[in-house]
């Protein structure tokens, strides 16, 4: 018999998830702004001070990027909180490695925002921290998602053929990802207003190759989603991978109006929403194709 969960083990797990989601949108807030260099050095905002000075010339720029820093703090506390829940009631060893890893993948977005800083938001630098966080919205939805599992063994709801194309998709999703970063850092929103740096690639071909990968994409997840309809597999599955190809549509039209309209702020925001959406509902397809078998 497992030891039923505390309120307390749930509603931290959902905050660290919904933590992690809200970093990244957060961070789109500080590029579409320019606000990239708000806190021109790093750990100090300006050499002297961990927080902004009035005689500041970024004006309203260091007191969004210092919102940004101050936001990654929370973070990395209900990041500690997770991990001390899991390892206190969660009798899985992979829950375990999971909640560490994104307290640590923590530590490391720190770092490399600093990085991104000192570098004068080198497109690499920051393409690396919009990826970095995707992994550790994937990491908080999964520890999210499997939060009820014992320490049984797992047992496939779907032929084995349906999990590997499902493995196959993610893997797609994450290229679609990194050439959404290379799309971002071949157009205008560089996230520093007055020299911004940029990859040198043209947009409009980037931007055809990231819509091909969508394409692509898009195929396997309706050939995963029809596979769960038509196998044995419980109804929560289809109705799982069902959620994926929503948020992908809406995610494509997104991507869509936002190229035709000449990227309008409150859409690229939305697209970078889009896709922390998507990341934990992959997660959850996912999760879904198997149950732990009760001891």
């Amino acid at each position: 018999m497992s030891t039923p969960f505390p309120q307390s083990y749930h509603r931290i797990l959902l905050a660290n998830l919904v933590a992690q989601v809200a970093i990244i949108v957060t961070g789109g807030l500080v590029r579409l702004t320019g606000s990239g260099l708000g806190c021109p050095t790093w750990p100090e905002c300006v050499p002297g001070s961990y927080v902004p000075v009035r005689e500041q010339a970024e004006g309203i720029h260091k007191v969004i990027e210092f919102g940004n820093r101050t936001l990654t703090g929370l973070v990395g506390l209900i990041a500690i909180l997770a991990v001390v829940v899991v390892w206190r009631w969660a009798p899985v060893r992979r829950l375990k490695v999971a909640a560490a890893a994104v307290l640590v993948g923590v530590v490391v977005q720190a770092v490399l925002g600093g990085v991104t800083v000192l570098t004068e938001l080198h497109p690499v630098t920051v393409a690396a921290h919009f990826l970095v966080s995707a992994g550790l919205v994937a990491t908080a939805a999964y520890l999210w998602f499997a939060r009820h599992e014992t320490d049984g063994p797992p047992v496939l709801l779907v032929p084995a053929l349906v999990r590997r194309v499902a493995w196959l998709t993610t893997a797609v999703a994450a290229v679609v990802l990194t050439l959404g970063t290379v799309v971002t850092g071949s157009g205008p929103h560089s996230g520093d207003a007055d020299a911004p740096a940029r990859f040198g690639f043209d947009p409009r071909t980037i931007s055809w190759l990231h819509a091909d990968a969508v394409m692509l994409f898009i195929g396997l997840v309706v050939a995963v989603w029809l596979a769960t309809r038509l196998s044995s597999a419980p109804v929560s599955v289809g109705a799982a991978w069902r959620g994926v190809l929503v948020v992908t549509l809406a995610q494509g039209a997104i991507g869509y109006v936002q190229y035709l309209t000449d990227l309008p702020e409150v859409l690229v925001l939305a697209h970078m929403l889009g896709a922390a959406t998507l990341v934990v509902a992959l997660a959850n397809g996912l999760v879904s194709l198997r149950k732990i078998a009760q001891d």
